[in-house]
């Protein structure tokens, strides 16, 4: 890999940019592996690359079904942040978000994290007191969270609307000034970039059809539609479409698949400073680096594996959006999509071991995977490359929907389920 410089971008600015090769290697599929990632999204990549880099597996491939973040790590709002309430929620994102602070230095790729700081607005006396709990909750757990009047609210976001008698009134906010947003194409190649680098051979369009197990019941195989592989160990990573390719596997999991949606305006100069998230009509609104408004609603209230989802859903959210932030009524809205989130009934994700030996499982992120990509990576990795949870990921295991010991993070999400 040809690391980024300032000498080597000179040179090649010299040469029209013509001497940069391929960014990630495209290998044909060997016979065995010491271990299969499925899935080709920010979480698969970032597993493969921590795998390789710091448990020195080389000998590791990357599948993936269709193209390199073709999934939901392509097709979300790109907000990172760690003001979760539970002890262990905290624990997994701030693990996270520290690793999204170094994280373009490490992968010598610029992954555009602008720590901009997210504001959670409160609408009424209940969610006043909600985000207060999570205020003091971070603090005692060391992550930065503050509680802002409804005049620091202002002046933090000056867009923000305070006038009296509005349908959604903001009696205050939250802040987390180290959360910002990050470039989700930039985290997918970097990875992709990394991990290739490291010798791991990265698959697409490559769909696995079917798991083998030897006469213990033990992962000894995959079948795929580029041929067998011969590994031992296998990890899932595959968001929504976890519950079909377990099926497959025969293993159930308790999730749900919903659309969740997203939209982004016409391209504005500099006008937003911030992330902003309504939790109770649900809306959240950024700005990116090209200009677009950002703006991410609720999932749909159905089961569906589609990447779409009903149009009362915006339309409600841009009813929130523009009551909030009057200067963008006169806004266009460009373009939207969806992604599939993968919703356990805790609204937690699961992450380690499964009833078959060799088969590993991180799904369950719902509409938090992004912000956790870095950190669900490196736990992961730990996970399949010692054969056991690391740690910190030991709590959000499969099991705990057997013993009962949910982490009920339905509120923190943030997400009006």
């Amino acid at each position: 890999m040809r690391k980024f410089s300032l000498p080597t971008l000179l040179k090649e600015a010299l040469g029209a940019h013509q001497g940069w090769g391929r960014q990630w290697g495209s290998p044909g599929l060997k016979p065995a592996y010491d271990a299969v990632i499925v899935g080709g999204g920010g979480h698969g990549l970032a597993t493969a690359y921590y795998m390789a880099k710091e448990h020195g597996m080389r000998n590791i491939a990357v599948l993936e079904k269709g193209w390199l973040g073709g999934g939901n790590s392509g097709r979300n709002t790109t907000i990172v942040r760690s003001n979760y309430l539970y002890d262990e929620s905290m624990a997994i994102f701030e693990h996270s978000l520290k690793l999204w602070e170094g994280l373009s230095q490490e992968l010598n790729y610029n992954v555009m994290f602008s720590q901009r700081g997210c504001l959670m607005l409160a609408h009424n006396v209940h969610d006043e007191q909600s985000f207060r709990r999570h205020v003091y909750a971070n603090r005692l757990a060391g992550i930065d969270n503050e509680w802002l009047t409804p005049e620091q609210t202002k002046e933090f976001c000056p867009e923000l609307d305070l006038s009296p008698g509005k349908r959604y009134p903001v009696v205050g906010a939250a802040l987390q000034r180290r959360a910002g947003t990050a470039r989700h194409d930039a985290v997918n190649w970097g990875f992709a970039r990394g991990a290739s680098a490291l010798g791991v051979d990265i698959i697409q369009n490559c769909e696995v059809l079917g798991l083998e197990r030897d006469a213990f019941g033990a992962v000894c195989g995959l079948n795929t539609s580029h041929g067998h592989i011969a590994t031992k160990k296998v990890g899932v990573s595959v968001a929504g479409h976890t519950p079909q390719l377990m099926s497959l596997f025969g293993v159930k999991v308790p999730l749900e698949s919903q659309p969740l949606q997203a939209l982004v305006s016409e391209p504005l100069k500099p006008a937003f400073p911030t992330v902003v998230m309504s939790n109770a009509v649900h809306a959240y609104i950024s700005q990116s680096d090209k200009g677009e408004l950002v703006i991410g609603a609720g999932t749909d209230q159905y089961v569906s594996y589609s990447q779409q989802g009903g149009l009362q859903i915006p339309i409600h959210t841009l009813d929130a959006i523009c009551e909030l932030f009057p200067i963008f009524t006169r806004v266009k809205m460009m373009r939207s999509w969806g992604g599939i989130t993968d919703n356990t009934q805790d609204r937690s994700p699961i992450q380690g071991l499964t009833p078959i030996p060799g088969l590993y499982l991180n799904c369950g992120w719902g509409t938090g995977g992004f912000k956790a990509t870095p950190g669900s990576g490196n736990l992961f990795a730990h996970c399949v490359a010692k054969g056991e949870p690391h740690p910190i990921s030991r709590p959000f295991s499969l099991d705990r929907f057997r013993t009962g010991r949910l982490i009920d993070e339905a509120a923190a999400a943030a997400v009006a389920h």
